[in-house]
């Protein structure tokens, strides 16, 4: 074993071959009544398992709508970040639970098999989570069987156990990634930076780890383990996109002596001007609303648009710089912060994160309403926190905000002229008994579910039959 001077934990997982079974003392189950209506118990049985049943195939309904409406993109019409980000918000969903909700439902979306076992009852949630994290058009067939006659926890056991890949030789492949290593950041023809490179498999892990953390901090709620399943991939590179900003944002604010002052640290979070030292040169009448297109660029050259500089300039350090008609310079003002550190703590204690409904993500920027180069004040009631996403919505994307109503709500206002407030919503009408209204429509869609429909055929991996074991983890290349 080689160590790296990263000092990043490695855990390292075996698995044995051999089932290891252990003799366990267990307490007796209590004597059944015998007073108790063993038919009544049994016609219970059946109607909780048949319900379960029907559960299971309003649920399949339930993601066949969720995809339908995170690939028309709904979701973002609302000025959310993602499907999830909607589902948590308005179907009373936790973060976690939504993200795999979205992850499965975009998973159906082409595994047909699979889902149509869903909509009859067969597969309940869990089994089909278990399932979309292995399972292809092409080789679901293999699994169902295994789905439908093992318990849910024996299934993501299973699946998690299947081997993938064979063995290459090290040593070669080793030396070659060492000599393709390489990296590069460099500005396009459209003013974007392109960032490329090779990096060996340490540091590629040392990087994941650091843009997986910045990612799960900026993104990821009480509860939610990961963000890497909910995303679609260009949603996802769009995070890491996020994320990478985060990191490269810490490490120039901590910086890169070797003393382990801890009091040298920079904090988490706090204004744009503690977490980035990026220069941006602009004319002061671009930053105004009505201002024309005059020098909006970076410290390289590269262009950027008007309404970002005005987004930037919300919350930064401003050192005002006159010139002569020949662009000489005349003098430089002092370095001032647009928002004072005094401002910006009681703008965290008043707000607690980005005031969007349905946010509440705790980095922010500090928003001026009324934008202070058109004359707005730095103060609490000309102020908001937001995160990066929706600052830019109110810039970049033609939303507006302001205050509404006598407990002063924010109000944002969406390019389509609708009004999105984050007062509670009164819970949708339903029928006078809900629970008959779900069979009968599961029922109209052709889910005809019976005592046996939903249940695990298997007890133990043992009583598997070899055909379905092995013919299921052939099926994803696990041998």
């Amino acid at each position: 074993m080689i160590g790296y001077a990263t000092h990043v934990p490695v855990t390292v997982h075996l698995r044995e071959t051999a089932h290891v079974y252990a003799a366990t003392a267990s307490t007796p189950a209590p004597a059944l009544d015998p007073s108790t209506d063993v038919d009544a118990l049994e016609a219970l049985e059946e109607e909780i398992v048949v319900l379960a049943a029907h559960l299971h195939a309003a649920e399949h309904r339930f993601l066949t709508l969720v995809a339908e409406y995170d690939r028309r993109q709904g979701w973002k019409l609302a000025g959310h970040r993602s499907c999830a980000h909607w589902l948590a918000f308005r179907c009373g969903y936790d973060p976690g639970t939504a993200r795999e909700r979205v992850r499965a439902a975009r998973a159906l979306a082409v595994l047909p098999k699979t889902s149509a076992a869903m909509s009859r009852g067969e597969l309940s949630f869990s089994k089909v989570r278990a399932l979309s994290r292995v399972a292809t058009p092409e080789n679901e067939t293999g699994l169902l069987d295994l789905a439908r006659g093992s318990t849910a926890a024996q299934l993501e056991e299973m699946v998690r156990g299947f081997k993938l890949g064979s063995r290459q030789a090290e040593v070669d492949r080793e030396k070659e990634r060492s000599e393709r290593r390489s990296f590069s950041v460099f500005p396009d023809e459209e003013g974007m930076y392109v960032v490329k490179g090779l990096v060996t498999p340490e540091v590629g892990a040392l990087l994941m780890r650091a843009v997986e953390a910045a990612g799960d901090a900026l993104y990821r709620e009480k509860g939610a383990k990961s963000v890497s399943y909910e995303a679609s991939p260009r949603e996802g590179a769009r995070r890491r996109a996020d994320a990478l900003a985060l990191v490269a944002g810490r490490a120039l604010a901590a910086g890169f002596d070797s003393s382990a002052d801890s009091s040298a640290r920079a904090p988490l979070s706090g204004t744009r001007a503690e977490r980035y030292q990026v220069l941006l040169h602009v004319d002061t009448e671009t930053l105004s609303e009505d201002g024309g297109l005059g020098q909006s660029e970076l410290e390289d050259g590269t262009r950027v648009s008007a309404e970002t500089s005005r987004r930037l300039a919300c919350d930064a350090s401003v050192v005002r710089i006159g010139h002569a008609s020949d662009r000489s310079v005349l003098d430089v003002g002092r370095k001032r912060r647009t928002i004072p550190p005094a401002v910006r703590r009681a703008l965290e204690v008043r707000d607690r994160g980005c005031r969007f409904p349905g946010c509440g993500l705790r980095f922010t920027d500090a928003h001026h309403i009324r934008h202070w180069a058109d004359g707005g004040e730095t103060k609490l009631e000309n102020l908001m926190l937001l995160c990066s996403y929706h600052h830019r919505l109110l810039h970049e994307e033609g939303w507006k905000v302001e205050w509404w109503g006598k407990d002063r709500q924010p109000a944002f206002m969406d390019p389509r002229g609708h009004t999105h407030v984050g007062r509670p919503r009164e819970a949708p009408a339903l029928e006078p008994d809900p629970v008959k209204a779900l069979i009968e429509d599961t029922r109209r869609r052709g889910a005809d579910p019976d005592f046996y429909t939903p249940g695990a055929r298997w007890k133990r991996e043992a009583d598997i039959p070899d055909e379905v074991y092995f013919k299921a983890k052939e099926a994803i290349g696990g041998w």
